[in-house]
């Protein structure tokens, strides 16, 4: 293993490439400790503390890499453009243009990109005005979740909202852009995907302070046993990550002149986990939208039916410890699964493409039972990659429950990316030292 190690920094091109990206990653971990100006420092001191919590400021925190907590120029993170991408995918399938750009190649890939950019920087001015509304006014009480004793009516403008607030929005905003212009320098210039390198480090940078404070809190048993679970949690992923299907594609034999074509048997590859941490984002970013609507109608009369409805949600749809959340988390990231597949699998084009290169299903005749049998595929291949991710998002509030911890330092969310994203640069690093005649890491 160190002897691979030490073929990736020999190698002059793979050596600069990694560096790049470690030098982008420290610029971007620099930028989440610089604070958005105009921002009571008192108030974001309380605002971090009450931070530790499964609930909808947790996620935002998640994605962030404790950026959100500290309300810093990056708080906002890559999820806007994660968002953008997710949308502009889904449309593809019933806009008829945007389904001729995906279908361009490059070119079409590069315009699709440029409307990522655009709807990315729409997306997080509605989700910096919506924030800063929320928590400039000391509104954002149901977001910490099941935090005990977080502060009351805890606003970050204390002096009033304008015109503070529109440097505020235009921080988080130019934040956002900053961040997607890293992700593409990255992706250009260095190794892996650019904006999965940026959630890698997000999602990782939160492990070491989280494991520590389950240590001081609970001791080396908990903290040992946690460890251990967490372990295994990653050999569960990493099987199921690179577990996939694979369909039987034969072509038939030609005759061009003298010479023979064809006759190869390929296979099409089909991930059990093909739709990976998207369904989680889906539905936790449901989840968080009556959380949304219900601050920003402000506060209600004890007594009425407003209140009752906040009291609800807070209750049910922010405390992650809740059964109903769980419940209604789990099916969500079921349904979005299946959803989320049906989009990025389509059997009628895979169908169509086969036929269209003189490939055949062994057994199955081309054209309406080629799309019938692969559609029966993707869909019995789906159900137990969903309920797998399912469990994987609710094990972390399974575990604050049963060992009464403030926080799971390895959240689902977390391994699922950070497993998926250090497999994919695993396999980059690896074709690039087969290439140079070296040994890879994977066998």
């Amino acid at each position: 293993m160190f002897s691979n190690l030490k073929n990736v920094f020999k190698v002059p091109d793979l050596r600069n490439k990694i560096l790049f990206v470690m030098a982008m990653v420290a610029l971007y971990r620099v930028g989440v400790a610089i604070r958005v100006p105009g921002i009571d420092a008192d108030a974001v001191r309380q605002f971090k503390a009450a931070a530790n919590t499964q609930g909808a400021l947790g996620f935002f925190n998640l994605f962030s890499g404790g950026a959100f907590a500290s309300f810093s120029i990056f708080a906002l993170g890559i999820m806007p453009y994660i968002t953008a991408s997710i949308i502009l995918q889904v449309l593809g399938v019933v806009i008829p243009k945007l389904e001729t750009l995906q279908q361009e190649g490059a070119v079409g890939q590069r315009k699709i990109t440029q409307y990522t950019r655009y709807l990315a920087i729409g997306i997080s001015t509605l989700q910096a005005t919506a924030l800063t509304f929320i928590f400039g006014n000391g509104n954002g009480n149901a977001f910490f979740g099941a935090a005990q004793n977080f502060p009351q009516n805890l606003r970050l403008l204390p002096d009033g909202m304008w015109p503070r607030g529109y440097l505020v929005i235009a921080t988080l905003v130019g934040g956002t852009a900053v961040l997607m212009w890293l992700g593409e320098l990255i992706s250009q210039r260095g190794i892996g995907n650019g904006m999965s390198m940026v959630i890698f480090a997000s999602v990782v940078s939160s492990l070491p302070s989280g494991f520590y404070n389950v240590y001081l809190g609970k001791g080396w048993f908990v903290f040992t046993l946690l460890l251990l679970l967490c372990l295994g949690i990653v050999v569960a992923v990493v099987k199921v990550e690179l577990a996939q299907r694979r369909i039987p594609v034969q072509f038939a034999k030609r005759v061009v002149g003298r010479r023979m074509y064809g006759g190869q048997s390929t296979y099409i590859p089909l991930k059990v986990n093909q739709s990976g941490v998207v369904p989680i984002i889906f539905a936790s970013s449901v989840l968080l939208l009556p959380v949304l609507l219900t601050n920003l109608l402000g506060s209600a009369e004890e007594g009425s039916w407003r209140f009752a409805v906040q009291d609800w949600v807070d209750e049910n749809l922010v405390n992650s410890q809740n059964l109903i959340y769980i419940v209604l988390f789990s099916l969500m990231i079921i349904a979005f699964a299946y959803f989320y597949n049906s989009i990025a699998f389509d059997p009628i084009r895979q169908a169509d493409q086969i036929r269209r290169q003189g490939g055949f299903i062994p057994g199955v005749r081309p054209g309406p039972q080629t799309e019938r049998y692969l559609g029966k595929a993707v869909n019995r291949i789906t159900l137990p990659g969903a309920v797998f991710v399912a469990l994987i998002a609710i094990t972390p509030c399974l575990l604050l429950w049963a060992f009464d911890v403030q926080n799971c330092p390895f959240a689902g969310t977390t391994v699922l990316i950070a497993v998926g994203v250090a497999l994919e640069l695993m396999r980059q690093i690896d074709s690039q030292l087969m290439l140079r005649n070296y040994e890879g890491f994977l066998k």
